[in-house]
This record gives structure tokens, C-alpha cells and sequence, in this order.
């Protein structure tokens, strides 16, 4: 009995856990548009029947969010084609410059512009590369990964060079801890980021494959 519990607990957590997320995505997109959407539906024929087990209100409902997440990958795929125009890039710049003029705005958006670029960035390696380091003492270890290089200033101070590195907890990776190490500290292991964020998530008991190759440059 208690195996087949557990069987069918391994079955149904992670597909419950994934809509969860979905839903929670999906609610967050779409709400600041749903009202607007479904009050142009409504003034069609379309909302006024269900679909099989699908109130009429329900079938509007998934209908505008539908409508909402497409118009928004085809508005950012747009937006990201329109960049690379001359005169669209003198745009977003005009807009960017006057976004970085405004009092307490100016700090909110350049806070988050920063990070997202450097995520999303061409190029950028942070994130990237899954470290061991000593945490929370020494001949204790922790997966990390690696960020940039710390704060010059913090490097003089301690008079060699730190590098920034994010140890997350478990079982919740997005929260965690900024560390600067000295070079010698890190250790570079060959594992997928995907692969860390399960074994963390799992507090351990989903283990890694192993992987075999040569060790990355430190972040630049």
C-alpha cells in the first residue's frame, strides 16, 4: 500500500506542481488585459455558448487569455525586430533616458534593467556556470553559481580579487545568498544549471548525472 501511495504521489506532484506554475504564469500575464479583452468578445456571439463541460463564462475567460499571451509573444518578438531599427532605437533610447531623469523611478527601473540584462544578455555568462563553494564554513560545501565579479571596491579592501557568487537554499532556489569568494575558493564543476536546481529542489535526492570536461574561465 505504501509503495503504490508513494508511486503514485511521484506521478502526480510534479504534474500538479507544473499546472500550478502554469497558472500562476498565465494569471499574471494576462489580468492587467483581461477586462479589456473580454469586453470587446462580449459584444460578440462567441461567448454565448459552452464547450463540452465549459460554461459560456469560462470559454470567454480562457478565450481572452488566449488571445492575451499570443498578442504578447507576437508584441515582444515585434518590439525585439523594431529595436534594431535606427529610428526605433532612437526611440527606446529617448524613452530610456527620460525613464533614468525621474526621481525614485529612475532607481526601480535601472535596478531591474541591469538584472534582466545581465540574465538575458547576448553573451553574458552569469547564471550560467555551477560552482562548489565553501558554505556556510570551511570543508563545507555548497552548489552555486556563478555571477560577475564582485564590486572593485570590495576587491581592493580585501586586496585580491572576489568573485560574486549566488548560493541559493533549498527546497526554494530563488531565494539564496550573495557571496564573494576569493578565485582560489571556487571550485568549477561540469553540471548543467537545469541539473543543480533539481538536486536542489529535491534537497539532495535527485542526484545529477555525471558529467566529464574542462573547467570554465571565471566570469569576466
Amino acid at each position: 500500500m505504501k509503495k503504490h501511495i508513494v508511486t503514485g504521489l511521484v506521478i502526480l506532484l510534479p504534474l500538479a506542481l507544473t499546472i500550478t506554475i502554469l497558472h500562476f504564469l498565465i494569471h499574471f500575464l494576462t489580468n492587467p488585459f483581461l477586462e479589456i479583452v473580454t469586453s470587446l468578445l462580449s459584444k460578440t456571439s462567441f461567448g454565448e455558448r459552452g464547450f463540452l463541460f465549459l460554461s459560456p463564462e469560462q470559454v470567454m475567460r480562457y478565450t481572452s487569455q488566449g488571445i492575451i499571451l499570443i498578442c504578447l509573444f507576437l508584441g515582444i518578438l515585434l518590439l525585439g525586430m523594431l529595436a534594431r531599427w535606427c529610428i526605433v532605437r532612437w526611440v527606446i533610447q529617448w524613452g530610456d533616458n527620460i525613464l533614468h531623469r525621474l526621481p525614485i523611478v529612475n532607481k526601480i527601473y535601472r535596478a531591474v534593467k541591469d538584472i534582466v540584462v545581465n540574465i538575458f544578455g547576448h553573451g553574458t555568462s552569469s547564471f550560467h556556470q555551477v560552482v562548489m563553494v565553501p558554505f556556510p564554513g570551511e570543508g563545507i560545501f555548497a552548489l552555486g553559481f556563478l555571477s560577475q565579479r564582485a564590486p572593485r571596491v570590495c576587491s581592493e579592501k580585501e586586496g585580491s580579487e572576489l568573485i560574486s557568487v549566488f548560493v541559493p537554499t533549498a527546497p526554494n532556489p530563488t531565494t539564496g545568498f550573495t557571496i564573494m569568494y576569493r578565485t582560489e575558493e571556487i571550485q568549477y564543476i561540469s553540471m548543467r544549471p537545469e541539473e543543480a536546481i533539481k538536486y536542489i529542489v529535491s534537497c539532495g535526492i535527485v542526484t545529477p548525472t555525471d558529467h566529464h570536461g574542462s573547467t570554465p574561465e571565471a566570469a569576466s
